[in-house]
C-alpha cells in the first residue's frame, strides 16, 4: 500500500482548508468557464477537480485516494496520461509534481493534452527537495506568470 492510500482517509481534515487557499489564489488569475474542460493531475481526494464550475477529471496513481475523490477520477500517471491530444482547456496540478516518477515527461504530457491556448497551473512545494529543478522544466517548457503562497509557489499560464 502506498503512503497515499494509508493516509487517504485523513488526508482531507489535514489539507483541505490548505488546498482551497491555493484553488481560491488560482482562481485569481485563471478564468474557468462553466463550458471549459478541465484535467486535474495528481487530484488526491479530488478536492481541486470539484472546486472549479466546469467539467472536470481527475488522475491520481493512489488507489486509495481515489476511493475519496468521486466518479469524474480516474487510476493513471502523469507521465503516460490516458486522454486524447488537445483534449482540456485547462490543466492543474496542485501539490503533486514533486511525487511524479518523471517530471519532464508529465509536463511534455500536459503539454500533449493541453488545447492550444490551453490554460496551465501548478502549485510546487517549497521545501520539496527537487524545487529548483521541477521549476527550471516548468519554466523552459512554458511561460509562466508566478504566486507565491505559503508553503507553495503557483506557476500560472492564462
Amino acid at each position: 500500500m502506498d503512503y497515499y492510500s494509508k493516509i487517504a482517509g485523513s488526508y482531507d481534515r489535514l489539507h483541505e482548508e490548505e488546498q482551497i487557499n491555493k484553488l481560491r489564489l488560482i482562481s485569481k488569475y485563471l478564468k474557468v468557464r462553466e463550458k471549459d474542460l478541465l484535467l486535474d493531475i495528481g487530484c488526491g481526494t479530488g478536492i481541486s477537480t470539484r472546486f472549479f464550475k466546469c467539467k472536470s477529471i481527475g488522475i491520481d496513481n493512489s488507489k486509495g485516494m481515489l476511493k475519496k475523490a468521486g466518479k469524474n477520477c480516474v487510476f493513471g500517471d502523469a507521465e503516460s496520461l490516458p486522454f486524447k491530444d488537445k483534449m482540456f482547456d485547462i490543466v492543474i496540478s496542485v501539490t503533486a509534481m514533486h511525487n511524479f516518477k518523471d517530471t519532464e515527461t508529465s509536463i511534455k504530457e500536459i503539454k500533449r493534452v493541453l488545447k492550444r491556448n490551453g490554460k496551465v497551473a501548478v502549485t510546487l512545494l517549497k521545501k520539496s527537495k527537487n524545487f529548483i529543478k521541477i521549476k527550471r522544466l516548468l519554466l523552459k517548457h512554458f511561460d509562466f506568470i508566478e504566486a507565491e503562497e505559503e508553503k507553495d509557489v503557483i506557476f500560472i499560464r492564462e
